[in-house]
């Protein structure tokens, strides 16, 4: 059980305010000093930016911390015959910062899904498209030779994904995070309640056929995306629950491989959600790496 408060759905709703982006309401949250640095933290797939609930007021204590659910997620809109893309929810995540009227370089926090979105900002960086500062990855399909999807999501992608997702329920979300939580850290039944309702607000199982599309696009991007990886003078660092069937150890272990000097953490007995299940650990590495990156500048400015 972690020491962190959390914050319960209700509230976590309650605070989000909305704008609209090429005609869609996105739901987005803000927290911390507005003069502090800005913080994107980027959801993954098939919740939404309640995911880092536990973590948000302890990141605002230092920085401005920003998020919201992507089109097709949580309370934003889910339109029906849409043909979402990660292309379009990294141009969402710019226009939430143009937005918010956010002009220095953005640190990112992103997970899964998240991680893709991130890949694709980063590769904007290179292209001169955006500034970021550093990029943080938790677990997710950085390298697509190394996701492996669970059954629901190899369905959702078939012939009869969108019978599979009309059929997507509670029961099931329980039975598949089961599978990718670690042992220890399985997620509560109140947990799980609250991940259910942000999937099925607004019939989200109608559209997720259509947000799995993810998973091809990953392939088609690879190339580009490890480039940047691979050619950024950005911090990166992966902090990664080393159980997680979909994209544990074995995806850390080509990160190695791939990413001169890499930067990773692997926690010991966690799963596929480390800030839900280990949010002190994700935490506790997040601080240490903003803190070693803050100590470097420091250093380069003599200071």
């Amino acid at each position: 059980m972690t020491a962190l408060p959390g914050i319960a759905l209700a509230e976590w709703r309650a605070q989000g305010r909305e704008f609209n982006c090429n005609g869609q309401a996105i739901r987005y949250w803000t927290a911390g000093e507005a003069d502090a640095e800005p913080l994107l933290l980027i959801h993954g797939f098939p919740t939404a930016s309640w995911d880092w609930h536990y973590l948000w007021q302890p990141l605002a204590q230092r920085y401005r911390v920003v998020a919201c659910d992507m089109l097709g997620f949580g309370y934003s809109a889910k339109p029906r015959g849409h043909a979402y893309s990660l292309l379009e929810q990294a141009d969402l995540q710019q226009a939430l910062l143009a937005h918010l009227d956010v002009r220095e370089a953005v640190h990112l926090l992103a997970h899964d899904y998240g991680d893709s979105v991130a890949q694709e900002l980063l590769a904007r960086h290179q292209e001169g498209r955006i500034q970021l500062a550093s990029c943080v990855f938790l677990n997710g399909g950085l390298f697509p030779e190394t996701h492996h999807p669970v059954l629901v999501q190899k369905l959702l992608l078939s012939p009869i994904g969108p019978l599979i997702g009309r059929l997507f329920s509670r029961k099931k979300l329980a039975q598949n995070f089961a599978r990718v939580f670690g042992p220890r850290t399985q997620p509560s039944e109140a947990e799980l309640d609250a991940f259910w309702a942000l999937i099925a607000h607004n019939d989200g199982p109608a559209v997720m056929h259509r947000l799995i599309r993810y998973m091809p696009e990953r392939r088609e991007q690879r190339e580009r995306w490890v480039a940047a990886m691979q050619a950024t003078k950005l911090p990166l660092r992966v902090i990664d629950g080393a159980l997680d069937p979909i994209s544990g150890a074995h995806m850390v272990a080509r990160y190695r491989e791939l990413i001169e000097k890499p930067d990773t953490v692997l926690l010991d007995g966690i799963g596929h959600y480390p800030q839900t299940e280990a949010p002190e650990l994700v935490l506790a590495h997040y601080l240490e790496f903003r803190q070693r990156l803050e100590a470097a500048t420091c250093s380069a400015a003599l200071c």
